[in-house]
């Protein structure tokens, strides 16, 4: 059938037009909104606390790129990357827009992604739910004023009805929540989801599309710098202390978790920050619990009838979150971008307890673990997992990435040269044992070996390779036991720690053949020695 794209641009266009007296509120504004009907409740703190119902994290089986013919051979088609054909999808947003339509209130926010000017996205965001665009005005960046953001001319379009549940048996979907992405009419359409988290990652994976065909890498990491101007990243999985660690007080930050790095230096991708809130407390996190203040959107955290919130009450999930704008912490760069990094930090939560506290990478080392993104599952975490089980996200987002992997490992490569950066695997996990037999290794610690690794009073240090994984591991760290360094000697079993170092080697191993003939050399160069 013919595809009339006119059709779907006025039915958007009349959308926008109908809830101008809704366009940018303010916070205050939309907290009011958000009250009125009943879609949060106040805290104490000052924040407001939505619940999303059945859905407390993304679908990532229900997430969709609509197959056109412009861009499908650029796409690393998978599970990850499902694709679903134009006629299919314009059905579809043909549907919402007509929901959207008879609605009496819809809730409209233009501005930015991305904070380099040169590569900036332009974006509108049309929510069903007010707090949904609180959620949206916090997480991306804010014009400077409405007479800016009047002005703005959408290059992409987020749609959200969280509301509307598909039919899969009509629509095409894998069930009654869809997220699609599509290029060519640069809409993201979302639906049976009240989970926020969508639009941010939708965001964030356009952008992991469209910065590399400028040859600018898109990465999912944290940012900060210091005092000198010395810029660091902190790569890392859900877990891992990616926000927590970036999150110093002694460092401004840049940006919490999307960035990108051009020939300028590095750029944050947000405006605002989507921290994990379970378990949090002023007193390890004060920056995080401090941000936590009016404006702030907390998600699915426990509070009870007076407004007091139980950060370490599990009971809706643990992916219990806070949305809070970057101003509400006070030591951050703005705008938010810096200079070309001086380190980069892998951060994983080893649960088997054999890799070492942390360790100097060469840039074929770099590379391989860049494309293995490792890092463990814990016992009880999730059903059926009783023992630590390795968890691998391709350039720690496998999620997001909808170019092949190679891509981004490549440009990281090309850069980590350019600029000579020296780049550290940190394990924030287990030694002496793995999870329920080892210890944790204490946050001081780590704080003590990254802030030593990004100042680089660790760049000149004497290094020893261990005969286990052939890492360049610091004979001696200040303030840090010699003894947990070699985490072989942190064990009291060197048999037992050798047997379960080969089996983490084999998984490594494994994981890596999904790339293919092309990526050996590399797995040669970086990978891990066999016993």
């Amino acid at each position: 059938m013919a595809i009339d794209t006119y059709t779907y641009t006025n039915k958007l266009q009349n959308i926008l037009r109908k809830n101008t007296s809704l366009f940018q509120l303010s916070t205050t504004e939309l907290n009011y909104k958000i009250i009125d009907n009943n879609e949060g409740e106040l805290t104490e703190l000052g924040a407001i606390n939505a619940r999303t119902g059945k859905y407390t994290g993304r679908s990532p089986k229900d997430k969709f790129i609509v197959s056109e013919p412009s861009y499908k051979d650029d796409i690393d088609w998978g599970e990850i990357n499902q694709p679903i054909d134009e006629t299919t999808f314009l059905n579809l947003y043909d549907k919402v827009l007509d929901y959207l339509d008879e609605k009496d209130e819809l809730y409209i926010f233009n501005g930015y992604a991305g904070s380099d000017e040169d590569s900036q996205l332009n974006l509108t965001v049309i929510n069903e739910l007010a707090w949904h665009n609180l959620f949206a005005q916090n997480m991306f960046i804010k014009p400077s004023s409405n007479e800016e953001a009047e002005d703005i001319k959408a290059d992409f379009t987020i749609v959200s009805a969280p509301r509307f549940k598909a039919d899969p048996t009509i629509d095409g979907t894998n069930s009654e929540t869809f997220i699609i992405t599509s290029f060519k009419h640069k809409v993201i359409l979302i639906g049976g989801t009240e989970y926020a988290g969508e639009m941010k990652k939708g965001i964030f994976s356009v952008m992991n599309y469209l910065l590399p065909k400028s040859d600018i890498l898109s990465m999912h990491c944290s940012a900060n710098v210091g005092e000198k101007g010395d810029v660091a990243l902190f790569f890392g999985l859900s877990g891992t202390g990616k926000t927590t660690l970036s999150a110093d007080p002694t460092r401004k930050l840049i940006g919490d978790d999307e960035h990108g790095w051009n020939e300028n230096g590095i750029f944050n991708i947000e405006g605002g920050c989507y921290a994990k809130a379970i378990n949090l407390s002023q007193k390890k996190e004060p920056q995080i619990y401090d941000a936590i203040k009016y404006g702030t959107v907390l998600e699915n955290v426990v509070v009870d009838n007076y407004g007091d919130v139980d950060f370490d009450d599990n009971y809706y999930t643990e992916n219990t979150r806070a949305a809070y704008p970057i101003d509400h912490i006070d030591n951050i760069v703005k705008p938010s971008k810096a200079a070309h990094p001086n380190t980069i930090i892998f951060l994983t939560a080893d649960a088997f307890g054999v890799l070492p506290p942390i360790a100097k990478l060469t840039k074929d080392q770099a590379m391989y673990h860049f494309l293995s993104g490792f890092t463990a599952k814990l016992a009880g975490t999730e059903r059926g997992v009783t023992e630590p089980e390795p968890s691998f996200s391709t350039c720690f987002g496998s999620p997001f990435l909808p170019l092949n992997a190679t891509v981004y490992a490549d440009i990281l490569g090309e850069l980590i040269d350019e600029h000579e950066v020296d780049v550290y695997l940190v394990n924030t996990g287990w030694t002496g044992g793995k999870y329920g037999v080892g210890r944790r290794i204490s946050l001081n610690y780590t704080r003590q070996m990254v802030n030593q690794a990004i100042t680089g009073q660790l760049k000149d240090a004497e290094f020893k390779k261990d005969d286990t994984f052939g890492l360049s591991i610091p004979v001696e760290v200040d303030d840090v036991p010699q003894t947990i360094l070699n985490p072989i000697n942190a064990w009291s079993d060197a048999a037992a720690y050798k047997e379960q170092a080969q089996d983490l080697i084999n998984r490594f191993n494994e994981n890596f053949e999904k790339f293919g003939t092309e990526a050996q050399e590399l797995a040669i160069k970086g990978g891990f020695k066999q016993l």
